[in-house]
C-alpha cells in the first residue's frame, strides 16, 4: 500500500464514555467502522492493534476529527435518552458475507425498545433455521450499539448471549425500555 492510499485508509479513533462504561469509536472516510466495549486501556491497545493489522496504517487517536464528531454526538445523545436512531455512515469493511446480510437487516428493521429473536432474524434474511448462525454474526458485529445486536433476543425468553456481557446487555434493553431498569 503506497503513501496515498495509507491517507486514504486513515482510521481515527476516541473513546467516550457511556452509561455502559467507556466506548472506543473508530471511523475511517467512509464512516463508523468500529465500537468497542469496555474501552479500557489494555482493551484499547488490542483494539487498535487489530485495526491497525486490518487497514494497514495505524489508527489515529483524535477525538476532534470531523470523521468521529458526529458518530461521538450522536452515541452520546442516545445514552442520554434523546436519540432513538442512529443516521451514520457507516463502513462495514470488517465484516461481510451472511454476517453483514445479518447486521444490515437488523439496523434497518428492528426499531428502538423492540427485540427480534435470533431464529426471527434468519427468516428476514431469507435463511429459517439458521439462528445459531445468526448468533455468531452478533457475536462479530464490528459496531454495537449503532447496529443494535442487543436487541437479539432467544425466542424462548431468554436474553441470549453478548459480546459485550450480560449486564451490558440488559442495561442496553433497559435504557430502550424493554427490560425494566436494574435495581442494583
Amino acid at each position: 500500500m503506497d503513501s496515498q492510499e495509507q491517507r486514504e485508509q486513515r482510521v481515527v479513533w476516541a473513546v467516550v464514555g457511556s452509561a455502559i462504561g467507556p466506548l472506543l469509536l473508530a471511523a475511517t472516510k467512509d464512516g463508523l467502522v468500529n465500537v468497542v466495549f469496555h474501552a479500557t486501556d489494555a482493551v484499547r491497545a488490542r483494539a487498535v492493534e487489530r485495526l491497525a493489522s486490518r487497514f494497514g496504517t495505524e489508527p489515529v487517536e483524535a477525538p476532534g476529527s470531523p470523521l468521529l464528531a458526529e458518530a461521538i454526538r450522536q452515541v452520546e445523545a442516545y445514552f442520554a435518552g434523546v436519540r432513538r436512531d442512529f443516521d451514520l455512515p457507516l463502513d462495514w469493511s470488517l465484516i461481510s458475507g451472511f454476517n453483514r446480510q445479518v447486521l444490515r437487516a437488523l439496523a434497518a428493521g428492528v426499531p428502538y425498545g423492540s427485540v427480534v429473536g435470533y431464529g426471527d432474524l434468519a427468516g428476514r434474511v431469507g435463511q429459517p433455521g439458521a439462528a445459531q448462525a445468526v448468533g455468531m454474526a452478533m457475536g462479530a458485529n464490528p459496531l454495537p450499539v449503532v447496529v443494535p445486536c442487543h436487541r437479539v433476543v432467544e425466542s424462548g425468553g431468554g436474553i441470549g448471549g453478548f459480546g459485550g456481557g450480560l449486564e451490558t446487555k440488559r442495561k442496553l434493553l433497559a435504557l430502550e425500555g424493554v427490560l425494566p431498569e436494574p435495581l442494583f
